[in-house]
């Protein structure tokens, strides 16, 4: 059986794709500035609505942190 030798399109793009309201570089300077993504667990992500809560919240834990591993100052003899 012989295969058939008809050629193939390579392309991605298909022609119901309608980029008439699409915006050229809208989002180049996010991406090249790059993202660090972390995915948390559900029974955590329901507490945090959206992204700014889970920084607020990540901003406090990390100040307590850096309170609590500051080097005790000595106390004047």
């Amino acid at each position: 059986m012989k295969k058939d030798k008809t050629p193939s399109s390579n392309d991605d793009m298909l022609p119901e794709y309608d980029f008439r309201g699409g915006e050229r570089g809208k989002y180049a300077q996010r991406y090249a500035a790059g993202s660090n993504v972390v995915v948390i667990d559900p029974e955590v992500a329901e507490f945090f609505p959206d992204s700014e809560s889970v920084n607020k919240a990540l901003k406090a834990l990390a100040d307590i942190l850096r309170e609590r591993m500051k080097p005790e100052k000595a106390e004047d003899q």
